[in-house]
C-alpha cells in the first residue's frame, strides 16, 4: 500500500461523498469552520449527557417539607420560576436514593462518574495521539449514549439496587473521557497560535451550552418520568457520534491541507491558489506533492513523563484540579441547591432549578469569550486565569448572601459568578492545553496535543471528583460549609500560578524595556519573550 494512499484513509466517507457530489473540494476556511461546527456540536453532546444526574437529583431524593402552591412567572424560556407542587409518586423519591443517607448516595454516584472519567482521561489522552481522532471520538460518543441511556432505564425495569446506577455511571465515565483531549487535539491540529485564545474561547462556549441544553432536555421530559431525563440526552450523544464519524477530518492533511504546525502559524492563510492544489482534481497528485507530509497514520505520539516535563503542564494542571472543582461543584448541585433554597421567600420546582441553573452557563460562556480575548491582547495566560479565579471568591461570597433576595438578584449574582468561574476553566482546557501540546520541544512528527490535554484535564477532573462527593457530605453541615471549600479552592487554584504570572509580568517589563532601547536605538537587538513557547 502506498504511503500517498495511507495518508489519505482518514477522509470521513460524508467529506467522500459531499466531494463527489460537488465535483470539487472545499476551501481551507470551509474546512475550518466546518471542524469548528462539528467539534462545538461534539462537545456539547458530551456536556448535554452529564446534565441529568443534576437534574433529577431532588425527585430521586425529595424535601417533602416545603410549601406547595402554583405561581406562574414569565421569562423568554416559559415557566422558569414555579413553586413545588406535590405529585405523591415523585414526592416519594426513589429508592435507594430517598433514604437518610441519599444525599451521600448522590454525591458517591458523582464521584464514580468523575473517578473514571480523571483516571480514564490520562490512557484517552495517549490513545487520541496514536489512533484515529475521528473513529476515537466516535466510539466514546456512542458509548456514552449507551450507558446514559441505561441509566435512564432503570426506571422503566423498576430497579433499585444502588449498584447499577453506580456501574453506569462509571462506565459512563471511562467513555466520555474520550471527548475533551481528541475535540482539542482537532482544534490545534486546525489553527495555529494566532488569536487562539479568542477563537477556543468562543468555541468554548460548547461547555455551557451543553450544560443548558442537557438541562433543559432533562427537564423537559422529567413529568413522564425521570428515566427519560437521561435516554434524551443520551440518545442526543449517540446521534452526535454518528455525525462525527461522517463529517469530522481530524487532521488537515487527510484532507489534502498542511498542518499549521509543519509550516508555521501562516498556514492559515493560504491564497486560493495555493488550496487549488489539493481540490478534487488534483489529489491523485497529492501523494507526490508536499502538500500532504504527514498523515494520521504516520505521526508518533508523545509518553506521559515526556508531557510531564513541558514547561507549564504541571502548575495548569494542579490549578485547574482546583478551578475545575469549583466549576464541577456548581455543574452538578447547583439545581439541587435552588430546589432547597428559598429564593425571594419561594421555593421553585425542580424543573424550575433545572432551567434556572442555565443561567450560570450562560455567564460562563461570556466568561470563556472573555478570558480568551484578554489573554490574547495581555499575552499572558496564567496572569488571566489567576485574575479571574480571585475574583470568583468575592463573586461566591455576594451569591451566597444576596442570592435570595429575590429572582432577579439570583440570575444577576449567578451569571457573575459563572463568568468568573467558568472563565479560567475554560482558558486552561483550551488555549493554555494547545498552546503547551504544541510546545517547542515537542514539534515535528510528534504529536502531543491530546496528551497533553488529558493531563491538564484529567488532574482537573480528579478535583471535579472530589467537589461534588465532597458537597455530598458537606450539606449535612449546611450550605455554608460548600461555599466556604468553593472560595479556599478558588485562593489556591489562584496562588498555583503565582510563578507564572511573576514570568510573564517580568517578560512584559523586558519587553517594554526592548522597545524603549529600539527607539532610542534602531540597531539594537530585540530581546526574545521569555515564554514564547509556553504560549
Amino acid at each position: 500500500m502506498s504511503r500517498g494512499f495511507d495518508t489519505m484513509r482518514g477522509t470521513p466517507p460524508g467529506i467522500s461523498l459531499i466531494r463527489s457530489i460537488r465535483g470539487r473540494d472545499w476551501s481551507l476556511s470551509m474546512y475550518r469552520y466546518m471542524i469548528l461546527l462539528i467539534t462545538f456540536i461534539a462537545y456539547a453532546c458530551y456536556h448535554a449527557s452529564r446534565k441529568p444526574s443534576s437534574i433529577v437529583k431532588s425527585v430521586l431524593d425529595p424535601d417533602p417539607k416545603k410549601s406547595h402552591h402554583v405561581v406562574h412567572h414569565p421569562w423568554p424560556m416559559g415557566q422558569v420560576f414555579v413553586k413545588r407542587t406535590i405529585d405523591g409518586s415523585r414526592e416519594e423519591g426513589w429508592a435507594p436514593f430517598n433514604g437518610t443517607d441519599g444525599t451521600s448516595k448522590l454525591g458517591e454516584i458523582d464521584v464514580a462518574f468523575l473517578s473514571c472519567y480523571s483516571l480514564g482521561m490520562y490512557l484517552a489522552g495517549h490513545l487520541g495521539d496514536t489512533l484515529d481522532l475521528r473513529l476515537f471520538l466516535t466510539t466514546g460518543m456512542v458509548g456514552s449514549g449507551i450507558f446514559v441511556g441505561l441509566f435512564g432505564m432503570g426506571y422503566f425495569w423498576k430497579i433499585h439496587v444502588f449498584w447499577f446506577y453506580l456501574a453506569m455511571q462509571m462506565v459512563a465515565g471511562l467513555f466520555q473521557a474520550t471527548g475533551w483531549p481528541s475535540v482539542v487535539a482537532v482544534i490545534g491540529n486546525w489553527f495555529g497560535k494566532r488569536k487562539r485564545g479568542l477563537i477556543m474561547g468562543v468555541w468554548n462556549a460548547h461547555t455551557s451550552i451543553g450544560n443548558i441544553s442537557g438541562s433543559l432536555l432533562a427537564a423537559s421530559v422529567l413529568d413522564y418520568g425521570w428515566g427519560w431525563s437521561f435516554i434524551l440526552p443520551g440518545s442526543f450523544i449517540f446521534l452526535g457520534g454518528i455525525m462525527v464519524y461522517l463529517f469530522l477530518a481530524a487532521y488537515p492533511e487527510d484532507v489534502g491541507f498542511l498542518n499549521p504546525r509543519d509550516v508555521g502559524d501562516n498556514a492559515g492563510t493560504m491564497h486560493n491558489d495555493e488550496e487549488a492544489q489539493v481540490r478534487k482534481g488534483d489529489l491523485v497528485e497529492a501523494e507526490k506533492s508536499t502538500i500532504v507530509r504527514f498523515g494520521s497514520g504516520y505521526r508518533k505520539g508523545v509518553g506521559l513523563l515526556e508531557a510531564f516535563q513541558i514547561p507549564g503542564v504541571i502548575p495548569f494542571a494542579l490549578c485547574l484540579f482546583f478551578s475545575k472543582l469549583v466549576a464541577y461543584t456548581f455543574l452538578y448541585w447547583l439545581p439541587f441547591y435552588l430546589s432547597q433554597t428559598a429564593i425571594g421567600g419561594e421555593y421553585v420546582s425542580v424543573k424550575s432549578a433545572g432551567n434556572l441553573s442555565t443561567l450560570f452557563d450562560v455567564g460562563g460562556i461570556v466568561g470563556g469569550i472573555l478570558a480568551g480575548y484578554i489573554s490574547d491582547k495581555l499575552k499572558a495566560r496564567a496572569t488571566t486565569a489567576a485574575s479571574f479565579m480571585y475574583a470568583a471568591i468575592p463573586s461566591i461570597i455576594l451569591y451566597r448572601t444576596y442570592g435570595n433576595v429575590s429572582q432577579t438578584m439570583n440570575i444577576v449574582l449567578m451569571m457573575i459568578a459563572g463568568l468568573f468561574v467558568n472563565g479560567p476553566y475554560a482558558l486552561i482546557t483550551t488555549a493554555v492545553s494547545a498552546d503547551l501540546g504544541t510546545h517547542s520541544s515537542v514539534r515535528g512528527d510528534a504529536r502531543a496535543l491530546a496528551t497533553v490535554t488529558a493531563i491538564i484535564d484529567g488532574t482537573g477532573s480528579v478535583g471535579a471528583s472530589l467537589g461534588p462527593l465532597l458537597t455530598g457530605f458537606l450539606t449535612t453541615k449546611g450550605w455554608d460549609a460548600v461555599f466556604v471549600m468553593l472560595m479556599i479552592c478558588a485562593l489556591i487554584a489562584g496562588l498555583l500560578l503565582t510563578r507564572l504570572v511573576i514570568t510573564e509580568l517580568m517578560e512584559r517589563n523586558c519587553n517594554r524595556k526592548s522597545t524603549a532601547t529600539s527607539q532610542h536605538n534602531p540597531r539594537a537587538p530585540a530581546s526574545e519573550p521569555l515564554l514564547s513557547d509556553q504560549r
